[in-house]
């Protein structure tokens, strides 16, 4: 089944309408969750308390795994939104989908899209040198970055800015898109074959909804993780 987004312009430039509603939704699930779950914190805490400070102890604990305790005060609330963003957004495609006249999809996962997830990994790299930057100084990080241990190393440190996008990015689409495409073609199963395909579709369509979205928390998980080694890669001295 081939899909088709819904597309808008703004002068010459176009946009995917589909990607833009799916990430406003994606901020406001996420916005909603943190802001009835941090309402009337208590001392002893309770019920939708506990899952946002479960959350919270969990990211932190990805952080610390990677970066001096020292730093991770610093760093664990930006890991925390970006955990939740990554999140939401692979979930959000995994579990349904709506999809109208002339294969026009309405709802699909940000990060099913390639753009999205090189932009946030471009975002996740960028801010990678402003926070040494930030911490060093610009030629201090300049040469922390790039010419330690020995001046040679230069031109595999400036491949490396840009493989880390690719990778970081890529991996993410790769494993939510191969998700996404799957659903699809279950769902095409079924207007293919009737109802006679409902008895084989159904379990097979619950069981790679429970697989993708395990697949979609251990990426969230994932990107992450290598967040924070490309930031201990810059804020750390060699």
């Amino acid at each position: 089944m081939d899909e088709r987004s819904l597309l808008f312009h703004i002068g010459p430039v176009w946009f995917d309408g589909t990607v833009v509603l799916m990430t406003l939704l994606t901020c406001v699930i996420i916005f909603a969750v943190v802001f009835i779950c941090t309402r009337n914190l208590q001392m002893k805490p309770r019920g939708k308390q506990n899952f946002i400070e479960w959350v919270i102890d969990f990211v932190r604990g990805v952080v610390s795994s990677q970066l001096p305790k020292k730093e991770v005060g610093n760093y664990d609330f930006y890991a925390f939104v970006l955990f939740l963003f990554v999140f939401v957004a692979n979930e959000i495609g995994l579990m349904t989908k709506i999809v109208i006249h002339d294969d026009l999809t309405l709802w699909k996962s940000p990060t099913a899209d390639p753009v999205v997830t090189l932009g946030l990994a471009f975002m996740v790299v960028l801010l990678t040198h402003f926070f040494g930057v930030r911490k060093m100084g610009t030629k201090e990080y300049l040469i922390n970055s790039y010419l330690r241990p020995v001046g040679i190393v230069l031109p595999f440190k400036l491949l490396e800015e840009f493989t880390n996008v690719i990778t970081l990015g890529l991996r993410l689409y790769g494993n939510i898109f191969a998700g996404e495409v799957l659903l699809g073609l279950i769902v095409s199963m079924v207007n293919n074959l009737g109802w006679l395909s409902l008895p084989l579709a159904v379990p097979l369509e619950m069981i790679w909804i429970g697989f993708s979205l395990f697949i979609g928390a251990i990426q969230a998980y994932v990107f992450v993780i290598l967040a924070m080694v490309f930031l201990d890669n810059k804020i750390g001295e060699e």
